[in-house]
């Protein structure tokens, strides 16, 4: 089993300023060995002080964006103008702003067919990242206090995925109530150079240590399942969250 890299940074500030030195560590790994470089976002308020600093200098000028080829962890089911849509955040923070060709943008087909939008986005995973072999350069993760990451929520039917890259399922218990979401599955997520988690506040201090430190239960604590097979494990953690007075 790999050992992860947890890093304690004392803000959320802090951890979207380490956040985005990686990203371009990343980026230019991914483009000096490959000549692209692949990310999924991820949804919530601590990925958009991340995308803040990408999209301002000197970060943005030190990304050639026409090289990036931008993914998402989940979506919810809305459309792409919705308040609750992981696409119109990251638009709104960061794709708007950063001269990032369309087409380079892989979105999740939030308002159609739920099961056809998961259909759809792992057809085009596997088109371009095939069956098997690495995937993605860089997967950002968050952390949910009931321990769910992307949208893999606990017992539910994500969780038994062992083919498929991108799965659609109907959610009884999410941070938006009931609802239908479109989310990477761990076995393609694991198949990342690396994912790295960004966890901030101390509403997430019992989840993260159960994660990181309980009794395996990945039924119940789904962030467990993230495990790169070759690649890397990054936390990158706030005081609050780690459950620390100071650094």
């Amino acid at each position: 089993m790999i050992t992860p890299e947890i890093k304690v940074v004392p803000t959320p500030t802090a951890i979207a300023e380490e956040a985005a030195e990686r990203f371009v560590e990343a980026y230019r790994i991914g483009v000096d060995e490959r000549g692209t470089f692949s990310v999924a976002l991820s949804g919530g308020s601590t990925p958009k002080a991340l995308h803040a600093l990408l999209a301002a200098e000197p970060y943005r000028s030190r990304i050639d964006w026409t090289k990036v080829r931008v993914f998402f962890g989940d979506e919810r089911c809305v459309p792409p103008d919705h308040a609750d849509s992981n696409f119109r955040m990251a638009r709104e923070t960061l794709l708007s702003k950063v001269p990032i060709p369309l087409d380079n943008v892989y979105r999740m087909v939030g308002e159609i067919d739920p099961a056809e939008a998961g259909t759809r986005y792992d057809q085009e995973l596997i088109d371009l990242f095939g069956h098997a072999g690495l995937g993605l350069d860089l997967c950002l993760l968050g952390l949910g206090d009931d321990g769910h990451t992307a949208s893999l929520f606990p017992h539910t039917s994500s969780l038994q995925e062992t083919t498929k890259l991108a799965v659609a399922h109907y959610v009884e218990k999410s941070t938006t109530g009931k609802s239908w979401r479109i989310t990477l599955t761990a076995p393609f997520i694991n198949r990342s150079r690396q994912a790295m988690f960004l966890v901030a506040g101390a509403g997430k201090t019992k989840a993260l240590a159960t994660v990181l430190e309980g009794e395996r239960n990945p039924k119940q604590f789904p962030a467990q399942l993230v495990l790169p097979t070759e690649g890397k494990l990054t936390w990158l953690i706030d005081v609050a969250a780690a459950g620390m007075d100071a650094v």
